[in-house]
């Protein structure tokens, strides 16, 4: 990496400061680039940042909120065609 003739030095943040401002982000109401205002850091920068938390970068497990467990997602789609199926017969009972 070339060094810099203007004695200028990239700031570093640590680990907790992206992490909040990470979960800053994903709050509903705000936007990467308000977040990025607030905190005096570049829109791109934010961004990076929220890629590498998504991709688990940041020495976490990734996020579970979206994570089922294979067993529980088969008996959760098994009682919901029982349903379906109990649905449909009360359906054509009333057809009739």
């Amino acid at each position: 990496m070339p060094a810099y003739k203007t004695g200028k030095k990239t700031a570093q943040y640590s680990l907790d400061f992206k992490l909040k401002a990470v979960e800053w982000s994903y709050e509903t109401h705000r936007t990467v680039k308000s977040v990025a205002e607030a905190l005096d850091i570049h829109p791109f920068m934010l961004s990076k940042w929220r890629k590498a938390y998504r991709d688990g970068e940041f020495g976490m497990v990734k996020s579970q909120k979206n994570k089922v467990k294979p067993d529980k997602a088969k008996d959760e789609l098994s009682a919901l065609k029982r349903r379906i199926t109990e649905l449909e017969e009360k359906s054509g009972a009333w057809r009739d």
